[in-house]
């Protein structure tokens, strides 16, 4: 059996740009969405985000002279996707960090590898070659350092961060479903700015329903950090961030493409040694060093086989 041929250096660099450009955006959300907590209920501030992202990204595809003609299937599919990755996935994150720190949620978000492998697999046919397979392992025991370190350092009871672990690892499920929709025949066959857009904004409409039924009427903090928060999470976090990292997803495959998530709390905390003063300690340290490193390797293996 002969080698894959080493792509071109445009060709990796058309991938690790956006990348790199989706992991940094998505190591910066923690802070942000931990400081929209309090006034406004999770599910509203939910409902804000997406739907800045989903005008955010209808406008874009107006910009492009991108039309939306959509079939019966292709409502349904954005359905899916509006409700396994913009309502129940978020949703789920938002009420996980009122339990346990953003930093123990941005690291069992780190876990997305392991669903992504296995419905890739199953669904998908894409066999995980050996490279990729010790890059994992030697990420996920990264991950697993950086779990102890975090729920060492969380303040909350056992009790608190057992319920806030449930609540990421529900979130990690509905997006590792909404990550594999995406590799699909049937998401390719629709253009994927519009189609995203009309999501987030089905996505947004379900988010506003569960709000209003849990917790009544909208709920605003007419706050300049609250505002800009959601302006922020709106356009880069969501509809730049999910476009690069779809388009992305489409061409490594599921497993690869949540990497970023392995390295998004090594980002978060380098991002909270800045504004928080966090310190790091031995095993944040190790942690990080092996997360980084089963990347590297994990990246440098071939695109998935199917």
């Amino acid at each position: 059996m002969t080698a894959a041929p080493t792509p071109p250096q445009s060709a990796r660099l058309a991938i690790l740009i956006p990348f790199a450009i989706v992991t940094l955006i998505w190591g910066s959300t923690w802070i942000v969405i931990r400081d929209q907590l309090g006034v406004v209920p999770p599910s509203w501030s939910v409902t804000y985000r997406f739907a800045v992202a989903g005008v955010a990204m209808l406008a874009y595809a107006a910009v492009r002279g991108e039309r939306i003609t959509m079939d019966a299937r292709g409502w349904s599919f954005a359905m899916a996707l509006a409700v396994l990755q913009f309502c129940f996935n978020f949703n789920f994150v938002y009420r996980a960090e009122g339990f346990i720190t953003s930093g123990l949620v941005a690291v069992v978000f780190a876990l997305l590898l392991v669903p992504n492998a296995v419905l890739g697999r199953i669904f998908l046919g894409q066999r995980l070659g050996r490279q990729l397979l010790i890059g994992s392992g030697i990420a996920m025991a990264g991950v697993t350092l950086l779990f102890v370190h975090e729920a060492r350092v969380d303040p909350h009871g056992p009790g608190a961060s057992i319920v806030g672990v449930a609540w990421t690892m529900a979130g990690v499920l509905s997006a590792s479903i909404a990550n594999v929709l995406q590799a699909t025949e049937t998401a390719r066959r629709y253009p994927m700015i519009p189609m995203l857009g009309i999501a987030m904004l089905l996505g947004a409409g379900v988010d506003g329903a569960i709000a209003w039924t849990l917790t009544g009427p909208p709920v605003v903090e007419w706050r300049w950090g609250y505002i800009l928060g959601i302006a922020y999470l709106g356009t880069f976090a969501s509809a730049i961030a999910f476009t690069l990292y779809f388009g992305v997803l489409r061409v490594i495959g599921p497993a690869k493409a949540a990497y970023s998530s392995v390295i998004v709390p090594v980002i978060a905390m380098m991002l909270s040694t800045v504004f928080e003063g966090y310190r790091w300690s031995g095993l944040a340290l190790a942690g990080s060093a092996l997360a980084m490193a089963g990347l590297m390797i994990a990246l440098r293996a071939s695109r998935p086989a199917r």
